[in-house]
């Protein structure tokens, strides 16, 4: 195989995300825009009802099947408990690994983009999801694991724009974190005890706003790491926000 060749495959399974459940799956199979690449089904279902209607879809639209015994299939769904025997790997374009996040990316324009770390909420993700698509913001940095996975309720909570955003996803935040610091980027978390107000700071070259797990907050380690600590204007006693709307208020503050 040629290095082109290579390169080739390795982007287009670095796109795939597999999805579980069969309401998701079917919502998937019927959306015309919706790129399936495998439906993924388990010999234990009963060929009636929704798998039968599954299988047509897929046949219809000339998408691949592939038959699993049970245990097989939860390897690949990654949850067992709640597939319901059903999978499908979905082709996202705007999905792909931080790696794509090159130095010369940072480096050649000015780029934002926003790390989850440990946010576990379903319906927060699938909301920051949806401002990010909606903002125009560079990209959401996701690491996958340490927080809440993109399920059925992530999906249903972006409003479908799951589909749209440009999410970048690693296996180590800390890494890929420090490896953009070193590449030039600023990394910024929030705080209600910063100085600086997120409305009013303003650094040169790319950026990347790191928000924390709902009830702790940014680990300590990656706090270490960051350039700056940011604030949110609060008045009337508020102490904070929740993390889609802290997420929807950056995704938007620079435009």
């Amino acid at each position: 195989m040629s290095s082109e060749n290579y390169q080739q495959r390795k982007t287009f399974f670095d796109q795939l995300l597999t999805i579980y459940g069969r309401k998701p799956v079917l919502e998937a199979l019927q959306d015309p825009d919706m790129q399936v690449y495998k439906l993924h089904l388990a010999h234990s279902n009963k060929e009636d009802g929704i798998i039968r209607e599954l299988r047509q879809l897929a046949e219809q639209r000339g998408i691949a099947i592939e038959m699993h015994e049970r245990k097989a299939l939860s390897r690949i769904s990654k949850n067992g408990k709640q597939d319901q025997g059903v999978a499908a790997d979905l082709q996202l374009s705007a999905y792909q690994p931080c790696s794509a996040i090159s130095g010369d990316h940072l480096q050649t324009a000015p780029r934002r983009y926003i790390a989850l770390d440990r946010i576990t909420n379903p319906q927060n993700l699938g909301m920051i999801i949806r401002s990010v698509a909606a903002s125009g913001i560079d990209g959401l940095i996701l690491p996958r694991r340490g927080g809440a996975p993109l399920t059925a309720l992530v999906i249903k909570a972006s409003a479908g724009t799951l589909f749209k955003a440009p999410i970048y996803h690693c296996e180590d935040l800390d890494a890929e974190l420090l490896r953009m610091k070193d590449d030039g980027a600023t990394l910024c978390c929030l705080s209600s005890h910063a100085e600086h107000s997120l409305f009013d700071y303003k650094a040169q070259g790319s950026m990347v706003y790191i928000l924390g797990n709902e009830t702790e907050g940014v680990s300590r380690n990656l706090e270490k790491r960051c350039n700056a600590r940011l604030r949110i204007p609060m008045h009337n006693g508020v102490e904070s926000l929740n993390v889609a709307v802290t997420a929807a208020l950056i995704a938007f503050s620079g435009i």
